[in-house]
């Protein structure tokens, strides 16, 4: 049973897990595409939803029902393996995949700068061509029978010159033996080659290279690769290097750097074990009439799970080479639709719902977008003291004073204005404060107006880009629905009265008002963080009027 340190934490790092932190992060191998037994309801033994490696379904009660109740809290059943203990734990445990075959991640190959391409100095359409089986890659140069095939060649280049006789013959021995000397010299570890240059290459000189196909093969590059020696090879490089190739290189040794700093291996960037995200984050809901609905990423789980179990079938009996290429080709558009379906949309090899005819979301499109994990749920997450609202212009206000709808105010300040009815004695406990406020009275109204203040609310448009992002302003009460604010603040939150929409926030305590007021008020934010330079200037209408107000007309006073 593995516990979760659930102590405070200074920071999160954001790295590449290793195939064997990915294992430790896992309970155990789902092995089965099922997800649960149509008949009984329950999860299927090895499947997507085993209880075994995510945990019990029912609070403290195993799979076969041997164990129920808290009393046998932290036991493991030794008849269907189910630990008991609470069902929550479906939330947070993962399982994970062993693939067959190594295959590359999609982010790290097609991400834009490649991060494949910059480490190996390999375009990223080569690096496609050798993963998606179309092309071989060099893996491995035998300098010395590479030297040899050169000599020998030098050898019988010289004595057939000697046996030449008119000048036609020589022009054309020096020619051939220039261009196959060439040919030889363009052997280097990472060359890509096509099908037909393959086959060309490896009658002529397949003593002196090894070749491979697949992810594999680049794989097995990245396994040997050493960082270290990378690094100073590439220092010396740029050392020599024209203006257009240092850049390059510099972006290589960065990435070298960084990867050193972070104990990242290259290899990493291919998976050979996927981890499989708890039960709870990809439901299956049942729907009258014995159906089910089911979250995408179940379908591409799946996907991957029969490709990978027929490739292991077909490696146990020894199936012909084109056949275990096909399948391990189908297995990395499989795992590129289960991390970013969208960028293999791009590539024709997007997975797609069979009965809606979309494709399907997977665990990028979750987080990605408006949408996504972050914005949707954690940075647009709803909270306590806080209101949202249509902006309109309100060219009355003072810089640091916005307009705030008088019933949105009421929430906002609700507990403060519940202390002032208490206090003043207009009710007796908050159940009859609560009643008070509900009736709109004309004393709430006074009492809202001496809460406020003196007091600073915090305006926030997203998207949050830079500082002046969130700023704070004195609310003014006024009547109707949308937020009023200066527009002289407009360009800072970049905003405009099109239907833009802006968060309203109550900071509680007297430090926070205090450091709404002394540092995050409007009129204390007047230049960009950035550079120094105004963010505060007229324009528009207030440029217009200005304009109008001091134009000069002949025969006019003024």
């Amino acid at each position: 049973m593995k516990t979760l340190n659930k102590t405070d934490f200074d920071y999160i790092s954001l790295k590449l897990a290793s195939p064997e932190q990915i294992k430790d992060w896992s309970y155990g191998e789902v092995t089965k595409p099922e997800t649960i037994n149509y008949r009984t309801g329950r999860s299927e033994r090895g499947g997507l939803f085993d209880e075994k490696i995510f945990g019990p379904e029912k609070d403290y009660e195993c799979y076969c029902g041997k164990y129920r109740r808290i009393r046998y809290k932290d036991i493991i059943c030794e008849k269907c393996g189910v630990e008991v203990t609470r069902s929550i734990v479906r939330r947070e445990r993962m399982g994970h995949i062993e693939l067959s075959t190594p295959v590359a991640h999609i982010w790290f190959l097609r991400g834009v700068p490649s991060r494949m391409s910059i480490l190996l100095n390999i375009s990223v359409s080569d690096l496609e061509k050798v993963i998606y089986f179309a092309g071989y890659i060099i893996t491995k140069v035998h300098e010395d029978e590479k030297e040899k095939i050169i000599s020998n060649l030098e050898k019988e280049y010289k004595a057939k010159l000697k046996n030449a006789t008119d000048d036609d013959t020589r022009k054309r021995l020096k020619d051939l033996f220039s261009n196959t000397k060439k040919e030889i010299l363009e052997i280097y570890e990472g060359k890509v080659l096509n099908e037909i240059s393959f086959h060309h290459y490896s009658l002529k000189y397949g003593i002196c290279f090894e070749a491979n196909i697949g992810a594999e093969a680049i794989y097995s590059i990245f396994k040997n690769l050493d960082l270290n020696k990378l690094k100073i090879h590439t220092e010396k490089m740029i050392e020599k290097a024209s203006i257009i190739e240092k850049e390059k290189l510099q972006k290589r040794l960065s990435l070298i750097r960084a990867m050193t700093y972070a104990g990242i291996r290259p290899e990493w960037m291919f998976l050979t074990v996927i981890p499989v995200i708890p039960p709870v984050l990809r439901p299956m809901v049942a729907l009258d009439g014995g159906r089910h609905a089911t979250s995408d990423l179940n379908d591409l789980y799946r996907r991957v799970i029969n490709r990978n179990n027929r490739l292991k079938k077909l490696k146990e009996i020894n199936a012909p080479d084109v056949i275990l290429r096909n399948e391990k080709r189908i297995i990395q558009e499989a795992v590129d639709a289960l991390i970013d379906n969208s960028i293999a949309k791009q590539n024709d090899s997007a997975a797609m719902s069979q009965s809606q005819k979309r494709p399907l979301k997977s665990l990028s499109d979750n987080l990605k977008s408006k949408q996504g994990l972050f914005r949707q749920n954690l940075l647009g997450k709803r909270v306590d003291y806080s209101g949202r609202s249509v902006i309109v212009v309100g060219p009355e206000l003072r810089l640091n004073q916005c307009g705030l709808p008088k019933h949105m105010a009421l929430e906002l300040f609700r507990p403060f204005v519940i202390s002032k009815i208490l206090q003043a004695e207009l009710a007796f406990n908050i159940r009859g404060a609560n009643k008070l406020i509900e009736e709109r009275t004309p004393e709430v109204w006074a009492m809202l107006e001496e809460v406020i203040q003196g007091k600073y609310v915090l305006l926030n448009r997203a998207p949050t880009l830079h500082r002046l992002g969130i700023q704070a302003f004195n609310p003014i009460l006024i009547e109707g629905n949308a937020i009023q604010v200066h527009p002289l603040v407009c360009q800072a939150f970049n905003a405009d009265f099109d239907g833009d929409q802006m968060a309203v926030y109550v900071p509680l305590l007297e430090e926070a008002q205090w450091e709404a007021k002394e540092l995050m008020a409007a009129n204390k934010n007047l230049l960009k963080p950035q550079n120094g330079d105004p963010i505060v200037h007229p324009s528009k209408d207030i440029v217009l009027g200005s304009y109008w107000m001091t134009k000069s007309v002949d025969g006019e006073l003024g």
